[in-house]
């Protein structure tokens, strides 16, 4: 096929939101510059500066994604109206997973899948890559149970791979170089997806109206969170993320995301398009590729396929950890995966956009070590800084004050937090306006928790930005990360726990406070809300990780929860009442 060519409104909008991203960096470098310059131009003065372009064109890409989303509605796409024929699998790769509550989710998506009518086109195939051997052999006593129940037989499979080489992608090459001949269409899903059978049948009908289509992602909304983390997290996946997602797929055109997940594949084009190679070296820069679902969307590209993100389409959902520790984990194997890409930059024949998003990716890793150096360096700028010269006119007798220009300091603080919160604060407009608040208990509960979002986020970036800076450094250390098994339910932590994960930070805070009180004094009250939350890492991870208020971060699965949400319950608490005998 041809490689897809990028619209007149895709590249407008590209080229708009990219100037304006540079332009608001380019000013944010300009007004530092400014400030630094009251006082003599020094080489520090410029190290910053440059940051701060960095850096703050990174908050305004995010800012004015979101503001372009917030400019237009979901376009309307074309389906297919008439019979299904096609045959679809639905993918569950599962690595070293709870059986129980992985299979009662195939249990669910098949229920809704017949309850639709077309359940006969479509089968589930559930691929183990699980290494315990315990884990293994429960998989197989609930697929024989799942197949009892369900009456599944010829529609419901399950195998577990002797070897998980190259992990979930290489799970999922594996099963459609074996059998993806039997189906036009792949359904790819993670162990903790769930998804409505209409959801499902509307894929496969837009696939089926769309030939030059090779995927389509959607939008996976957070269910299921427990903690006061994990509800703050759902509530931002619900409420922010569809406006976000809408100005990415303004801009990505036909070369779209793909997540890992929760999207639909033709399985030719995918298997014609997306063989992964394994690079070379070591890892963490070499061998398998860890964030493969960026590289086969950068692939299915260049073959000439369209990859879109239907971000109209609901009924489409996943789980997110319970804490901010878990959530680390995971992160760090992402920024793993993100800083591999750097090897692939100048792969032949990748579409220029599918480049600039493994750019993307890397920058967003990179871009909390530059806010960290940015403070750094302003901790330590007295020692480069010239002494000033109150007599700069000779034989003038009188002393020349310098100017302050301590408001360009203040301008630049707004301009980030402007970046921050404005378009979260206008997405709660658009959504009292429009009447989406209702799904999320109203417009004061919306607001509530707009608000309360805000503070924790405030709160909790200097803590990410620790663990994110650590991985980063890691990487570049040579240390691999690996693929660790997600962990999944209650994801409490006691005091003991939380110290034990971020004394380290606590260490950061207190030495940078510290510094900053001895070397620039004036910068203390400007770095505490970034110093005073590392200091006090130990007790925000504890707290976040306590269970949540049911009654706040309300999101529309809570308030109307779906019908795939509720088989899944039902088919863990008919299991509940009769569990299968433990494996020896």
């Amino acid at each position: 096929m041809t490689a897809p060519a990028p619209g007149l409104r895709v590249i407008a909008t590209r080229t708009l939101l990219l100037a304006a991203s540079l332009g608001i960096g380019l000013g944010g470098f300009g007004l530092f510059m400014r400030y630094g310059a009251a006082d003599g131009l020094d080489a520090m003065d410029w190290v910053r500066s440059s940051l701060i372009l960095v850096s703050t064109f990174w908050l305004a890409w995010g800012a004015v994604q979101a503001l372009a989303g917030l400019t237009t509605r979901a376009p309307r796409v074309a389906r297919s109206e008439g019979p299904i024929t096609a045959r679809t699998v639905v993918l569950m790769p599962v690595y070293n997973e709870d059986p129980e509550i992985t299979f009662a989710r195939v249990a669910a998506i098949d229920a809704s899948l017949q309850a639709t009518g077309h359940g006969g086109g479509f089968d589930l195939a559930i691929l183990s890559d699980t290494r315990d051997d315990r884990t293994a052999a429960a998989e197989r006593q609930w697929f024989l149970r799942l197949l009892d129940e369900t009456g599944g037989d010829g529609r419901i499979f399950y195998r577990r791979r002797e070897t998980n080489r190259g992990r979930k992608a290489g799970n999922i090459e594996d099963f459609i170089s074996r059998s993806g001949g039997a189906y036009e269409y792949c359904v790819i899903l993670d162990a903790d997806s769930l998804m409505e059978g209409e959801t499902l049948v509307e894929l496969v009908r837009r696939m089926e109206a769309a030939p030059e289509v090779g995927l389509i992602q959607t939008l996976p909304v957070i269910v299921n969170a427990q903690s006061r983390f994990s509800r703050i997290q759902q509530f931002s996946a619900a409420f922010y993320s569809p406006i976000f997602c809408r100005g990415l797929a303004m801009m990505q055109g036909r070369t779209g995301p793909f997540w890992g997940h929760n999207a639909i594949v033709r399985t030719r084009a995918f298997a014609e398009s997306c063989g992964l190679p394994e690079l070379r070296g070591r890892p963490p820069f070499g061998g398998h590729i860890l964030s493969h679902d960026y590289v086969e969307a950068a692939l299915l590209a260049r073959a000439g396929w369209t990859v879109r993100v239907d971000d109209d389409l609901s009924g489409s959902f996943e789980e997110s950890p319970e804490n901010m520790v878990l959530h680390a984990k995971r992160d760090r194997r992402w920024c793993q995966g993100n800083l591999q890409h750097s090897r692939l930059l100048l792969a032949p024949g990748l579409r220029p956009w599918s480049r600039f998003v493994f750019l993307q990716g890397i920058l967003s890793y990179l871009s909390p070590v530059f806010w960290l150096a940015f403070l750094l360096a302003s901790i330590f700028a007295p020692l480069f800084a010239p002494p000033i010269d109150y007599f700069p006119i000779r034989g003038w007798s009188f002393p020349v004050i310098p100017v302050s220009e301590a408001s360009k300091a203040l301008l630049l603080a707004v301009m980030v937090f402007g970046l921050l919160f404005l378009p979260k604060l206008l997405i709660l407009l658009d959504a009292a306006l429009r009447g989406r608040s209702r799904g999320f208990g109203g417009v004061i509960a919306s607001a509530r928790s707009v608000l309360s979002e805000l503070v924790f986020s405030a709160i909790a970036a200097p803590v990410f930005l620790m663990f994110n800076t650590r991985s980063v450094f890691q990487v570049l250390a040579g240390l691999d990360g690996g693929w660790p098994a997600q962990s999944r339910g209650d994801g409490s932590l006691t005091l003991a726990e939380a110290w034990a994960a971020g004394h380290w930070i606590v260490t950061t805070g207190v030495l940078g406070i510290g510094l900053a009180v001895w070397l620039s004094p004036a910068l203390v009250v400007w770095l505490l809300p970034v110093m005073l939350p590392m200091a006090l890492a130990p007790f925000v991870l504890w707290w976040s990780s306590r269970p949540g208020d049911p009654g706040h971060f309300l999101t529309p699965p809570e308030t109307a929860p779906p019908a795939v949400l509720t088989l899944h319950r039902q088919w863990l608490a008919r299991w509940a009442t009769t569990p299968l005998p433990a494996v020896a």
